[in-house]
């Protein structure tokens, strides 16, 4: 009998889970007993911006006309509506597109 997912990539998920667990705790951990200003909170606060950006930043240079549609959704989205809302519109956009256009 196979089974659906093998060992070491059930062990390479579950690892990069719990790295990326480790680091959205640690934020809290290390800052828990300081207040910040109001320059370190206005970084604190455009960190997922950046964190997004540097996720779909490779896409501005991609030769795929459905990745720069997507792009031009998702930045469209992300001047008008809150970021949880842009996430699944960026999604559905690309999804979408590179099904119908390739």
């Amino acid at each position: 009998m196979t089974s659906l997912i093998s060992l070491p990539v059930l062990a390479t998920i579950l690892a990069m889970a719990g790295v990326t667990y480790l680091t959205r705790i640690g934020g809290y951990l290390v800052l828990r007993n300081r207040t910040l200003g109001p320059r370190a909170t206005a970084v604190m606060e455009a960190a997922p911006g950046c964190v997004l950006i540097a996720v779909i930043a490779p896409h501005f240079v991609s030769p795929r006309p459905a990745d720069l549609l997507a792009l031009a959704i998702t930045f469209v989205a992300a001047l008008r509506l809150p970021m949880l809302a842009v996430v699944p519109i960026g999604i559905v956009a690309a999804g979408g597109l590179r099904w119908l256009l390739g």
